[in-house]
């Protein structure tokens, strides 16, 4: 098994930045991929942006240039920069990571609300 923990998120006026963490524990030796999807009322939920084991990176188009994804192995830690923040972005924020042999754990999501 795989534990997520989520934090960061909260409200923001647009334009503005938050920043999404997500820990990992557990049985994290065959995980091989992390991310970030989204959830808007009545929306499908979305990809955001995700991070390889080795490192390369993946958009949403609606984000690219305005939100960031990295990792710090040493704290088994995934982040999620999100800048120039719209109102459109806001959503409940799921941090997932992909186990090669087990499929997709979940985190318990954040709120991100976008407003003035």
């Amino acid at each position: 098994q795989v534990q997520l923990v989520e934090s960061g998120g909260g409200l923001v006026q647009p334009g503005g930045s938050l920043r999404l963490s997500c820990a990992a524990a557990g049985r994290i030796f065959s995980i091989n991929a992390k991310g970030w999807y989204r959830q808007a009322p009545g929306k499908e939920r979305e990809l955001v942006a995700a991070i390889t084991s080795g490192g390369s990176t993946n958009y949403a188009d609606s984000v690219k240039g305005r939100f960031t994804i990295s990792r710090d192995n040493a704290k088994n830690t995934v982040y999620l920069q999100m800048n120039m923040l719209k109102p459109e972005d806001t959503a409940v924020y799921y941090c997932y990571a992909r186990d090669q042999f087990r499929g997709d754990y979940w985190g318990q999501g954040t709120q991100v609300t976008v407003s003035s």
